[in-house]
């Protein structure tokens, strides 16, 4: 009866709990998959593609930032990671072609035994994990590697021997990067930004146009592989097209830099411009850095930097006075004992230069004496706003606003600033209690240059898309006549002056002649002020002087007093050396080979001596060689034959390709492990990285031909 009244109790439990199934459970599983289909039925249909489907961005190539003649100042250089999917071949083809792969990647990399490289990728595909994402290479490869790349075995998809066998898939899975590269650097490298991760300079002014539109690949699980297609292409990036001259670059830069070294300067700033059009020709901006004599671009000074600029502002007060009628250039004044007082006791002098007595006010200019200050003391103190008036007149108290971002802010004080004292008048005549950056200096007398013409300092000619013009940067005029033409001939005149009688005597002398104003300006130490006896050396200019096309900035900051601190010297031999080989590269650049150069025999490139002697023998010329055992010559006319003179290339460091054509040049530097960029056609006359150097297999090296 007991085992009964059990068996009951069990049989009612059951019952309840099928009852509760068929009431309850069955009710609720059939109402989920109900309202899964039809409420939640296009969201998990959705979930179902994006699982199978993945759509990413395809980045578009970023333009290429060129010189005014094309040749390349910033480009991208991709740069390769790979990974390999060992499942994704067939097992007779993969079992046939690993150690092919494997002796491969090991040629390639350098890192890693083939032994050592077949054991990984078999574990891959037979261990007890297999890896579908399996790394191969420890470092990047760039293009011409991952080129090869796609040839080895297993890593190119193989074709069908017949319609019924089974296509195996490449095995080859890669994720690119491009970083920014500089032929040329160092040169201009601030203003350009090539290189640097905050994206400075011309790369971000032009951001825009540079980036491109990216498009979208969309990969899709098909057979267990994802399958990559492009449904929209990406839009590249269009090229900015500058207005830097390459060789005038690497003049200002070499010039700048030697000088720099000679004073051991903390910093310094050249700048040269093309006088009708305002372009930039070439800007350098170096400082100090560390303690070993080392110089590089770490600011744009000369756009961002305002100074106390000194005496060459000296021709913004004197085109007040003539402007005003208060002064000629033949008047003579007494400068006395070369001492000048003014409120509160303060006084200027031209101590140096002893008792000055009477000169005329172009010899005053001429020789840049502190004298000008009383002369705009005596015509102005009463009506000061007119003199300032005058200097916002020639809009030396607004910003250029270039392009390039961080364009330092002029200060020019007006009478009615709270900052204006009793001797700031006398002292804004000769550069200070003002501040200017190097460029809107240069401006200025750019516009002296320009028939009184003031143009807007331009960096870009074009944004091009290929040899598509697609917008042309125009010049800009933002000041038709910054004063009479009277005036301008009375200062150019006395710029002329500078240089022929006055404190430039050492610029004067050349053929086509140099108009300018030096400037050896005290640099206030903040709270020290002027104590610490630091000076900023200048010169500022234009050339030729009567039919000017070029003017030039130099200023060098903190020379070694001890080696010269003077503005004609520290910084006017460096305005010399711009102007002479400026000028001389422009007048070659149009001139045409004289009679006795085209007569000499013809010399070949530098390179490999087999190939040199059995063009020689073609054109039956004589040829004396100095060591027969050279491989790699040098070669150079001499009485009627030509010599070749051995030329050690070792492949252990960075190979001299200068004088090399290219298939010589890229042998050698190739066989030293450089990743080699060439822009040009002819004779290798420059490389970006200088022969002796030791460097990591892979390097980018620049080459350019002409």
């Amino acid at each position: 009866m007991h085992a009964m009244e059990q068996e009951n109790k069990l049989t009612a439990r059951v019952g309840f709990f099928y009852v509760l199934v068929l009431v309850v459970v069955i009710p609720l599983v059939i109402g989920k998959i109900l309202y899964t289909q039809v409420w939640e039925g296009e969201y998990w249909k959705q979930r179902g593609i994006t699982e199978l489907v993945q759509d990413k961005e395809v980045m578009p190539a970023r333009g290429n930032i060129c010189a005014e003649d094309g040749r390349l100042l910033s480009l991208s250089i991709p740069s390769f990671t790979l990974y390999f999917d060992p499942l994704a071949s067939q097992e007779e083809l993969f079992n046939e072609k690993v150690d092919s792969l494997s002796l491969m990647l090991s040629s390639l990399f350098r890192d890693a035994s083939p032994a050592a490289y077949r054991e990984k990728i078999w574990n891959a595909r037979y261990g007890a994990r297999p890896n579908r994402y399996l790394r191969i290479g420890s470092r990047e490869i760039n293009y011409t590697e991952f080129l090869r790349v796609k040839q080895f075995p297993l890593l190119r998809a193989p074709k069908k021997k017949n319609k019924k066998e089974k296509k195996s898939a490449s095995g080859l899975i890669s994720t690119r990067r491009e970083s920014r590269k500089s032929p040329y650097e160092p040169l201009a490298k601030r203003t350009i930004g090539a290189g640097y991760r905050d994206n400075v300079g011309l790369e971000e002014a032009y951001d825009a146009d540079l980036r491109g539109i990216p498009g979208i690949s969309r990969a899709e699980m098909l057979s267990g592989l994802w399958v990559p297609r492009v449904i929209k292409e990406p839009v590249h990036g269009y090229d900015v097209i500058t207005t830097i001259d390459v060789d005038y670059q690497y003049i200002v830069h070499e010039a700048l830099e030697r000088q720099l070294k000679r004073y051991n300067a903390r910093a310094g700033v050249a700048v040269l411009m093309e006088v009708k059009t305002g372009d930039v020709k070439a800007i350098s901006n170096l400082s100090r850095q560390g303690t070993g004599g080392n110089y590089a671009e770490a600011l744009n000074s000369a756009i961002r930097n305002a100074f106390e600029p000194g005496s060459v502002f000296k021709a913004a007060t004197m085109i007040a006075l003539l402007e005003d009628g208060y002064v000629h250039p033949d008047d003579t004044v007494d400068l006395g004992n070369g001492v000048y007082h003014f409120h509160d006791g303060r006084q200027l002098n031209d101590a140096a230069h002893g008792h000055v007595g009477k000169v005329t006010v172009q010899q005053m200019f001429e020789q840049s004496l502190n004298g000008i200050s009383t002369l705009l003391f005596k015509h102005y103190d009463k009506q000061r706003k007119r003199f300032v008036d005058r200097l916002y007149a020639m809009q030396l108290n607004k910003k250029l606003d270039v392009e390039i971002t961080g364009e330092g802010v002029p200060l020019i004080r007006y009478p009615t600033d709270k900052e204006w004292s009793g001797n700031t008048l006398p002292w804004m005549s000769i550069g200070y209690e003002v501040m200017l950056t190097p460029m809107q200096v240069l401006a200025f007398y750019n516009a002296l240059a320009n028939d009184g013409k003031r143009v807007k300092p331009r960096f870009v000619k074009e944004i091009r898309n290929g040899k598509e013009v697609v917008r042309r940067v125009p010049v800009e005029v933002v000041n038709r006549s910054i004063c009479s033409r009277k005036t301008l001939s009375y200062l150019r005149g006395m710029l002329e002056g500078v240089v022929e009688n006055g404190t430039a005597r050492n610029l004067r002398g050349t053929s086509y002649g140099i108009a300018g104003k030096t400037g050896t300006a005290r640099i206030a130490d903040g709270a020290r002020g002027y104590g610490q006896r630091k000076y900023l050396a200048s010169f500022v200019g234009y050339f030729p002087a009567r039919e000017p096309l070029y003017s030039c900035i130099v200023m060098i900051e903190d020379p070694v007093r001890s080696e010269g601190y003077y503005g004609n010297v520290v910084s006017g031999s460096v305005f010399r050396e711009i102007s002479d080989k400026v000028h001389a590269l422009a007048s070659s650049r149009y001139g045409e080979p004289t009679e006795e150069e085209s007569d000499h025999l013809p010399v070949s490139k530098n390179g490999y001596k087999p190939d040199l002697l059995t063009l020689y023998d073609a054109l039956d010329i004589r040829v004396k060689e100095e060591e027969k055992k050279a491989e790699w010559v040098l070669s150079s006319r001499a009485d009627g034959e030509i010599v070749l003179r051995p030329r050690d290339v070792d492949f252990s460091v960075v190979p001299n390709a200068r004088g090399m054509g290219l298939r010589d040049a890229l042998y050698v530097l190739e066989n030293s492990g450089l990743n080699v960029g060439v822009s040009g056609a002819g004779t290798v006359i420059r490389q970006t990285i200088e022969p002796g150097r030791r460097v990591s297999r892979g390097s980018y090296i620049h080459v350019e031909l002409r």
